[in-house]
């Protein structure tokens, strides 16, 4: 340990004393809020000393900075986590219930920052916590989103969106920033002129937006290190326009203010119009733009404008095609600020920049209209017209005459900005996040670049910290395991492995189930609290928590389970162990069908209800406005873990790797990390059915979804329930499109596309094998430590030494 801790005297005397100061109460007649506001300042006090005793190391060491620009940061709440990581929870918690203040209370009064929505922005959260925890200076750049994606609620089945104001109490960890706010440019259009023999690009009659930055403290464990997150807030070059607002014109006044603070409001609006294309257009190019300018002038500041050393300096990380605007933004800062020439402007950005794809699915691969990103971003589409030139002139040197497959690659075709392609040309470092994953890079999404630079594109697996997903959100099992292998695995994630041949203890499986049993009445409690929902924890606790899409394919276990309601309903002397699906997701505002399938959902949770029979083996809850929050409570609580997304989509997943560092087991297909999750696990401790990638390949050409409705009798029931009044008495025509989809596609594509149909069968087949392994509970039980066992390899920090050893090389900080 670098740095002294608090005692439990000092948390209490410093809680009493801000209580007064801030609040003019004691402890007594504090709020829960306010009693909340007084920890938090206390553990922020703790944080921001040990910043203090860090700040100016890096500068001092002339150390190489990382710049991470990711649109979402999925941080969670900070307070427990910061306990964690000042590695004295057990401090603060002896204070509290000295005070007599309930702990979950205090905790629950904290809103989830609404700076991310699923994978993406957990992974970044992840990745900055494990950056900080082993010394490597870095800065997430990202939006300080004013509501976040959106609050989910749930009425009469459909999904509701609600404004999600998660700084309605402020936000006590944030610092702004305003000496180091910048100006970013909007529209106006680019004139060249002659200065001193060279041509020069002025962009002129352009808007003004100003970025004003906010910066989180990210702690490092049981280190006095800490890294910032920085969120970039949206202002107007002037909040109010007097002379319209003289004139009577109030809302004329406040135009300029309110079209220039959008930019910040909401993170992804909705982008089936074209005014929210360009508005998430301008969320990318606004915080992409300030990150940049801050990061050369941070470099400015302790080296001079001696850019030839920029790329050993500062490394600028993408994460996905979000951010990818920052490259020809570094071009632009360079040349026009700076008086770079292209050539060496071009020189360090190819050294500075690393990208990492998240999807190979086509319409994630961003595109953007040319004729929007002209208007929107002159000088930006010249820099990007230029790009595109000396792309396609190496290009033709390397595909002589073969236009096509050049257009393929190119930054502009076919009236497009190509998001993916400017990345993979322009930065020295594309990875893919899974074996698998990079495997399909390399072979089919980017080949034609893998044939000119083999080198280029690596595999780098995510990671999950295990800081907050194991000792923070499951206290007792981290207790459990210290109790059997000592506690050097908590900094040293990969010592988990010695926790294997505890699978053989009897006695440790029994203290293993009753962990588990505890945290499946934890999230009874939770979910009959917040949402009303009754579960059974003797029940099996199967979750399926991610974002609503088709490929991740809930709509196959919602068919599975019809499946066994209707095996329940017609044979009375059918039996099987009492199970709890839980479904956590949300659908995109405009993704009609993945909204169809939440109402399938909840359609077939009230058709299950109303069966006595059925309801004593089955139940469905649908986690209401899923969240990291929900998630600590839910995954710990878990016995299996849904991972059944068609083979090749899902680039990786995080999900199932923090279910598996809890003790669920996976039942999955092999596809993003899953292979590895087999792999170190064994296939013996995992449920795997389904195509696998080449499978998929051949029934891509060769597959008719109307085969497998034709000749399995129980799937052909489950299909026409979707369409006779089964699930919607009062609308039998409710899910027709998902019936129709999966049978004869639509707008012209093939039918059931992501193989729900085809996959079925062998889901059903792996969920009876489930079933009969959780009969004897040893051999579950077993299978569970083995999992939490080898979960140490799907450790962020892990990842993170990966990505520094291969990309960044960032140099450890000597604090």
């Amino acid at each position: 340990m670098l740095y002294g801790r608090m005692t439990t005297e000092e948390i209490k005397l410093s809680i009493i004393e801000k209580l007064k100061r801030e609040f003019g109460c004691d402890i007594t007649d504090a709020t829960p809020q306010q009693i909340w506001q007084a920890v938090g300042m206390t553990v922020r006090d703790e944080v921001m000393e040990r910043r203090a005793a860090s700040h100016g190391v890096r500068k001092q060491e002339k150390a190489k900075k990382l710049y991470y620009l990711s649109a979402e940061f999925l941080v969670g709440r900070a307070l427990h986590n910061n306990m964690i990581n000042l590695v004295n929870e057990k401090n603060y918690l002896e204070a509290l219930e000295q005070l007599r203040v309930p702990v979950p209370q205090i905790f629950e009064q904290e809103s989830d920052p609404g700076l991310g929505n699923g994978g993406l922005g957990r992974l970044a959260a992840c990745y900055l916590d494990s950056l900080t925890s082993l010394q490597l200076p870095a800065m997430g750049c990202t939006i300080r989103y004013e509501y976040g994606l959106f609050r989910q609620k749930i009425v009469d089945g459909c999904q509701v969106e609600m404004p999600d104001n998660w700084l309605a109490n402020g936000n006590i960890w944030e610092i702004c920033r305003p000496n180091q706010t910048v100006d970013v440019h909007f529209g106006g259009r680019v004139d060249c002129v002659e200065e001193h023999g060279r041509t020069v690009f002025k962009h002129v009659d352009y808007k003004t937006v100003r970025a004003v930055p906010y910066d989180m403290p990210v702690l490092g464990y049981d280190s006095t290190m800490v890294n910032m997150l920085r969120m970039w807030s949206a202002r107007a070059e002037q909040s109010i326009d007097m002379n319209e607002f003289n004139r009577g014109q109030y809302a004329r006044a406040m135009e300029e203010r309110e079209l220039a603070e959008v930019i910040s409001k909401v993170l992804y609006p909705e982008d089936t119009h074209r005014e929210g294309r360009e508005l998430r257009l301008k969320q990318q190019y606004f915080f992409s733009s300030a990150s940049v300018q801050y990061a050369v002038n941070d470099f400015i500041e302790v080296y001079g404008k001696n850019f030839d050393i920029f790329p050993d300096k500062v490394a600028i990380h993408i994460n996905d095609t979000h951010p990818a605007v920052a490259i020809p933004e570094l071009m632009r800062v360079l040349m026009d600020e700076h008086g770079l020439g292209w050539d060496e402007a071009e020189r360090i950005v190819r050294r500075t920049f690393a990208y990492t794809n998240h999807t190979i699915m086509s319409e994630a691969l961003e595109k953007w209209p040319e004729d929007m990103f002209k208007n929107l971003l002159p000088r930006i589409y010249m820099i990007l017209e230029e790009m595109n030139r000396r792309l396609c002139a190496r290009l033709w040197k390397v595909y002589p005459g073969q236009w096509e497959r050049i257009g393929r690659m190119a930054i502009l075709g076919y009236g497009q900005v190509h998001m993916a392609n400017l990345c993979v040309a322009m930065c020295h470092t594309v990875n893919g996040v899974s074996q698998i994953h990079t495997e399909i890079l390399r072979k089919q999404t980017f080949h034609d670049y893998y044939l000119v630079e083999p080198r280029k594109i690596i595999p780098i697996t995510n990671g999950i910290t295990h800081r907050r997903w194991l000792m923070m959100a499951n206290g007792a099992l981290s207790d459990l395991i210290d109790e059997a292998i000592g506690p050097d695995w908590r900094a040293h994630p990969e010592k988990l492995s010695a926790l294997a041949p505890f699978a053989e203890d009897g006695a440790f499986r029994e203290k293993f189930a009753a962990v588990k049993r505890a945290n499946k009445q934890a999230l009874c409690a939770y979910l009959e609290r917040t949402q009303g929902a009754v579960l059974r924890p003797d029940d099996i606790f199967d979750a399926q928590a991610k974002r609503l899409h088709e490929y991740k394919r809930q709509l196959m276990n919602v068919l599975s389970i019809l499946v066994t309601y209707n095996r329940i309903v017609e044979d009375p002397n059918f039996v099987m162990p009492p199970r709890t699906f839980i479904f956590g997701a949300k659908s995109a505002p405009g993704y009609g069908r993945a909204k169809l399938i939440i109402q399938l959902i909840n359609a077939l949770s009230t058709l299950i209800k109303k069966h006595p029979r059925a309801s004593k083996m089955l139940n469905i809850v649908f986690l209401e406005n899923y969240n990291v929050s929900s998630a600590e409570v839910l995954i710990p609580a878990t016995d299996v873990s849904e991972q059944i997304s068609t083979a090749g989509k899902e680039a990786s997943g995080t999900g199932c790797m923090k279910f598996m560092m809890n003790g669920a087991l996976t039942i999955g297909t092999l596809d993003g990390a899953n292979v590895e999750i087999r792999q170190a696990v064994g296939p013996e401790n995992i449920f795997i059915f389904g195509m696998r990638l080449e499978e998929v390949e051949r029934a891509e050409r060769t597959y008719r979804s109307s085969e497998v409705y034709e000749t399995n009798v129980e799937i052909r029931r489950a299909m026409e329930q979707l369409i006779d009044g089964t699930l919607c008495p009062e609308d039998p025509r409710r899910f027709q499109d998902l019936y129709h989809t999966l049978l004869f596609g639509d707008w012209g594509g093939r039918p059931d596309q992501y193989f729900v149909l085809k996959d079925l069968p062998d889901y059903l087949r792996a969920q009876g094998e489930l079933l009969k392994t959780w009969q004897n509970q040893d051999d579950w039980r077993a299978m569970a430590v083995r999992n939490v066992a080898a979960s140490g390899v799907f450790a962020s920090d892990r990842a993170i030494a990966e990505y520094n050893e291969k990309v960044w090389h960032l140099k450890p900080l000597e604090l």
